[in-house]
């Protein structure tokens, strides 16, 4: 608003053209000057003066809205936008729908726990006929520690659906919509990057995978004194693709031990103590808080006495919630619907236990 230009403001002419011939241009060049500058600039009097500034002011200035106008909004652009349901209802519920279209979701947790597997069910849903709950597209699925599978996707496909995949081709043909990329390095991924997003809309893509994007980065991770993200332009460019194309995005990050530097200027995390009054290992998201404010839903993949919960720990539409999941033949499976609210310390703590494979830095 503030770049509109006063030409177009239907000011009375006579003014105008004064505006016009001292190159004031734009509502904010007329009102980034007191009244008094302005007339000693326009060379005209208080009156005029004041009674343009309030018309700019008025035109420019956007219009107010209450709370329910903004709650509509907001429904509608939820309508609009869409949701990819990951078929496990209590999940979905917490979500308002699934994963969201025109955003960024982020599935942290460690090695084993079941990222790839929630990646591979996601995309044989995006590949699914929308009369079974799917999107009917492509996927473009960039497979950073080469852990794509696809007789796994087959047999999750095969179990999820019988119905489709058992149909003679059918299994093949849904196997060839995704698109598998295997960056090497930080600048190939670069490289694949700037070419999706013409492929996106030339080739019906509805669903974007990146497992995983901290393996790009690996002995980078913030730590320390605070410096540029190693991956600050990647995550702008990502968000913008999922912005552009209105398709949901999921990116898998793995976790790591927090430093004692990070303890202390993190605090507001909280600190835990075992059973005999120790404190955790303070497992955390490999990249870092800079990562973590470019999200718009973070699941938290973690294990605790034997049982493995996924957990809602970041959402503008869900409180924290956990839900306990085991994996079976056709993927990860809920235990339970209802979902556990979390609060304090919970939320953000990733716990670990009863496994050796985590991924410490």
């Amino acid at each position: 608003m503030a770049n509109k230009l006063i030409s177009e403001m239907g000011l009375p002419k006579s003014i105008g053209h004064i505006f016009a011939a001292r190159n004031i241009i734009t509502a904010k060049d007329a009102l980034s000057l007191t009244e008094f500058e302005l007339m000693e600039l326009l060379d005209v009097g208080l009156t005029q003066v004041a009674l343009a500034v309030a018309l700019i002011s008025e035109i420019a200035s956007p219009p107010y809205q209450t709370v329910q106008s903004l709650l509509e909004q907001r429904m509608q652009n939820e309508y609009l936008t869409g949701h990819l349901p990951t078929h496990l209802k209590g999940l979905d519920l917490a979500l308002f729908g699934g994963i969201p279209f025109g955003a960024l979701t982020e599935l942290v947790g460690p090695a084993g726990i079941g990222k790839t597997q929630f990646c591979l069910k996601m995309s044989v849903l995006a590949t699914l006929p929308s009369c079974y709950g799917g999107l009917d597209g492509h996927v473009i699925y960039i497979d950073v520690e080469s852990k794509f599978s696809s007789r796994r996707l087959i047999e999750i496909g095969l179990n999820s659906f019988p119905e489709i995949f058992h149909l003679e081709g059918m299994a093949k043909e849904m196997a060839g919509r995704i698109t598998v990329l295997r960056p090497g390095s930080l600048s190939e991924f670069t490289e694949s990057l700037q070419k999706i997003k013409v492929s996106l809309l030339q080739n019906q893509v509805k669903l974007l995978v990146v497992d995983s994007m901290a393996a790009l980065v690996s002995g980078e991770y913030e730590q320390g004194p605070p410096r540029q993200h190693p991956l600050g332009w990647h995550i702008s460019f990502i968000k913008s693709l999922a912005e552009f194309s209105r398709i949901p995005v999921v990116m898998t990050n793995q976790v790591r031990s927090r430093s004692a530097t990070e303890i202390s200027n993190y605090s507001f995390q909280g600190e835990r103590r075992d059973d005999c009054g120790n404190f955790d290992s303070h497992l955390v998201a490999a990249l870092g808080i800079h990562w973590a404010h470019a999200v718009t839903i973070r699941l938290v993949l973690e294990s605790r006495s034997g049982k493995r919960f996924i957990k809602v720990a970041k959402s503008p539409m869900s409180p924290p919630l956990s839900f306990p999941f085991k994996i079976t033949s056709s993927g990860i499976l809920l235990l339970n619907d209802d979902g556990i609210e979390m609060s304090g310390p919970q939320i953000n703590a990733i716990d670990h236990q009863g496994h050796s494979d985590i991924i410490l830095s």
